[in-house]
């Protein structure tokens, strides 16, 4: 009965272990660091989830079109410990953010550094998931 007991909870574990990694992704499995993206735009919402927080971006294009941006952040104990606050990405203010687009080209990139209005500059990103590192280049797209 024990050996049964040991196999099943060893089991357990090794599903949730298996689940949990399959859920977070490497960033070149979504994320193109060959393409960098320099947008401007209003905060539409941010979600504070896990394991990526998301800001929302309304971003104005070449043909003067309103498009909202999915911008992939780190985990929300990251941000705030990098200086990032829930009163700091309100909806309507304008940020700058820096980052790399999706491979599938839609209008989803993966955040790495934030300017706010005030100039203050935070690194949105992940670490551990395969991202440039920061510091890299970014250049306006």
């Amino acid at each position: 009965m024990r050996l049964l007991m040991s196999l099943i909870g060893i089991s357990g574990m090794l599903f949730f272990a298996f689940s949990a990694t399959q859920a977070h992704h490497a960033f070149s499995g979504e994320f193109d660091s060959t393409k960098p993206v320099n947008l401007r735009g209003k905060v539409v919402r941010m979600e504070w989830i896990n394991p990526h927080a998301w800001l929302h971006l309304a971003v104005v294009n070449e043909n003067g079109d309103e498009e909202v941006w999915m911008i992939e952040a780190g985990p929300p104990g990251a941000l705030v410990r990098r200086g990032w606050r829930k009163d700091s990405v309100l909806p309507g203010i304008e940020l700058v953010v820096q980052g790399y687009h999706a491979i599938d080209g839609g209008n989803r990139a993966n955040g790495r550094e934030v300017t706010f209005p005030d100039g203050r500059r935070l690194f949105a990103g992940s670490s551990g998931t395969g991202a440039p590192i920061d510091g890299a280049d970014i250049t306006e797209q």
